[in-house]
């Protein structure tokens, strides 16, 4: 337990487990400038190591046209990086730096009047005025609190590994639509590149066995050898992608942040994002609060659930509108998503909104 400006927070969840640092970790996050200042403001970003992030300085999207490109570059926009990559390992050891957290395994949640009560199956319950639940797409305090999910899979799974590349990427950020399948090679520190390939689960089981040279030289072939011949730098891991949506985000005494509210397919890089911009959005509530207003109470709560409803909709719909597009084999849909990339690599003030939005 901690106490942060006149309040005691309880995090109730096991720390990372410690890793090895021979290699980077396969999964990586694309955090937002805005969400980065947001973790330095919390004196967070500062304890992940220069060493193990990377700026992406550029991006470049091709649609599965050769011939339609996108792209977007810091400079042109003002900024100096348009994302920052960071290992999901090296992000939790740096959030949990000065923390301890109770690894209790939680068995019931129960609102009152004045407080939630939480029991757990090894430990002495605990009483708190508000129940954040950020536990995952699997999320206990979700469920305990009966709030009800749209959920349905995608069809297909995330396999990620990391590269060497012969040919420097110069932060610039790839990805490739191929008709349903969504490649991605994010720049890490050094000449290697992080991999994201959505494929459908068949496919991507195939992928995830291939054998560390099979699988490089398929990457390259599929990245149209724009990183020269890569050479696999770590093993392939693979994760099932769903959609989900908590049909609310908050219940009495209890506010759902990141994967227990919402999980989005990862073509755009926006989920960790979206999770931050909650917190960010929770605190900056509980922050300007009346005085001596309950931070549970439930009108304060309905505060922070209208400011994200329509950040989240509108996040949701823009993936899932780019997932059916892409995914459909339809050839007039086909001319119209790659003449749509090239028609908005032709308006400086449209991509420069695209870029403002996803900075934030």
């Amino acid at each position: 337990m901690r106490a942060l400006k006149g309040h005691s927070i309880a995090f109730i969840a096991p720390p990372p487990p410690a890793v090895a640092r021979a290699g980077f970790d396969p999964r990586v996050y694309a955090l937002s400038p805005g969400n980065v200042e947001f973790l330095r403001a919390l004196g967070v970003w500062q304890d992940v190591p220069a060493e193990r992030i990377a700026r992406v300085e550029a991006m470049r999207i091709f649609g599965d046209d050769k011939r339609a490109v996108l792209e977007f570059d810091a400079y042109e926009a003002g900024a100096r990086e348009l994302a920052w990559i960071v290992e999901d390992s090296a992000l939790q050891l740096a959030l949990w730096s000065g923390l301890s957290g109770m690894a209790l395994r939680c068995e019931r949640l129960e609102a009152g009047a004045e407080h939630a009560l939480i029991s757990f199956a090894d430990g002495a319950p605990l009483a708190a005025k508000l129940v954040v639940g950020a536990d995952g797409a699997h999320s206990f305090v979700r469920s305990a609190a009966g709030i009800a999910v749209r959920e349905r899979g995608f069809g297909q799974t995330a396999v990620v590994a990391n590269f060497h590349c012969t040919r420097a990427h110069g932060n610039v950020a790839y990805q490739w639509f191929q008709g349903g399948p969504v490649l991605a090679l994010l720049p890490l520190p050094g000449e290697q590149v992080s991999m994201v390939w959505s494929l459908p689960e068949g496919e991507a089981q195939r992928v995830a066995a291939l054998s560390p040279e099979a699988l490089a030289a398929e990457v390259t072939n599929a990245s149209q050898d724009i990183l020269g011949t890569l050479a696999t730098a770590s093993a392939a891991r693979s994760f099932p992608l769903q959609r989900l949506s908590a049909r609310r985000l908050i219940a009495p005494r209890v506010a759902l942040a990141g994967d227990a509210a919402h999980v989005v397919h990862p073509l755009a890089g926006q989920g960790l994002n979206l999770g931050l911009q909650d917190a960010r959005a929770l605190a900056a509530v509980i922050a300007e609060r009346e005085p001596g207003r309950d931070p549970g109470d439930e009108r304060l709560l309905r505060r922070y659930e209208r400011r994200r409803a329509e950040p989240i909709l509108a996040m949701d719909a823009v993936i899932s509108g780019l997932f059916s597009l892409y995914g459909t084999g339809n050839a007039v849909a086909g001319r119209v998503r790659n003449a749509g990339l090239n028609l908005t690599d032709r308006l400086p003030v449209l991509k420069n909104i695209l870029i403002r939005q996803a900075m934030s």
